[in-house]
């Protein structure tokens, strides 16, 4: 006897785990980008002080200099899309979890924003004023590299209030283990919010996601002053029945960049960590394998 069982499918989504975007407190909108697509800032030199003469004449307080003003030209770079069709049958028998909203929802936080954040943050790490060797973070050196970092701030005359801490999980795990540090967790419910964890060494505290951020990130401690992280347009439609299609068709646009400021970029310290040797091995068998696809075009 041969019995075939009943199969029921629910009208529930497994959705995939998502963090918020945490970029803003790292960055400014200090510049608009409205109606350009180009920004220039200007960078004006100053002079030296002189030793006031009571007998030079004309020239008592020196020869007069010119000031230096040069640019530095912002250009936006990214301008990405996407865009997929729901048929109106499929959403009928898919119990409604195929819905033009809900998919464009799902799109922004699992594709849109981590895309955004990864760009930006490693943008940050790159053109950091501070890269030091890397080294590896154990919980007997930790603190001493975020002094380290902090010192380094200090010494560019970076602002010492709205310094902000990046970390990894594994970081944090470090940082916590460790009986020098010890971090203001009380924080308000507004910056928990944000993301932010922690204070340490006066500094807010952010963790973040390893995918969002370059291989081998330990650390960075950085004021938002010093990158500017503009998203000049940021479009989502959906379409019901459009020419050609019986459903609904999603489509997005968002323009965005990061910059650096090239007087500010002392205001960044990234600390690097050597790679794991399955890290290595991973990226070999990735290099091998793009080196054999050239190959494969060029033959």
């Amino acid at each position: 006897m041969s019995r075939e069982l009943a199969t029921k499918y629910l009208p529930y989504v497994d959705e995939i785990f998502t963090k918020e975007s945490k970029k803003d407190l790292l960055t400014n909108q200090d510049f608009t980008f409205d109606g350009a697509h180009t920004v220039k800032v200007y960078k004006i030199t100053t002079v030296p002080m002189n030793n006031y003469s009571r007998n030079s004449g004309l020239t008592r307080y020196g020869v007069p200099a010119d000031l230096d003003a040069t640019t530095e030209t912002l250009i936006l770079s990214n301008d990405r899309s996407f865009t997929f069709v729901i048929d109106a049958l499929d959403a009928n028998e898919t119990a409604g979890t195929l819905a033009g909203a809900t998919a464009l929802a799902r799109q922004i936080r699992e594709v849109v924003i981590p895309e955004v954040d990864a760009y930006v943050y490693g943008v940050m790490c790159e053109k950091a004023g501070t890269k030091p060797a890397e080294t590896a973070l154990t919980p007997e050196n930790i603190y001493d590299e975020i002094i380290k970092a902090s010192a380094v701030l200090d010494d560019a005359l970076v602002p010492e209030t709205g310094r902000v801490l990046t970390v990894t999980p594994a970081t944090y795990l470090l940082m916590k283990k460790c009986s020098d540090i010890t971090m203001d967790t009380e924080i308000g419910n507004d910056m928990r919010l944000k993301g932010v964890i922690a204070n340490v060494d006066g500094a807010i505290t952010v963790k973040i996601a390893p995918a969002r951020l370059p291989a081998n990130f330990g650390f960075m401690l950085a004021h938002p002053c010093a990158t500017v992280a503009p998203t000049k347009l940021e479009d989502y439609n959906t379409h019901v029945n459009p020419p050609g299609i019986n459903g609904t068709l999603v489509e997005g646009r968002i323009v965005y960049d990061a910059f650096v400021l090239e007087n500010k970029e002392k205001a960044i310290y990234y600390q690097a960590i050597p790679e794991t040797a399955e890290q290595r091995k991973n990226r070999e068998v990735r290099e091998a394998e793009e080196a054999k696809k050239a190959g494969e075009g060029q033959a």
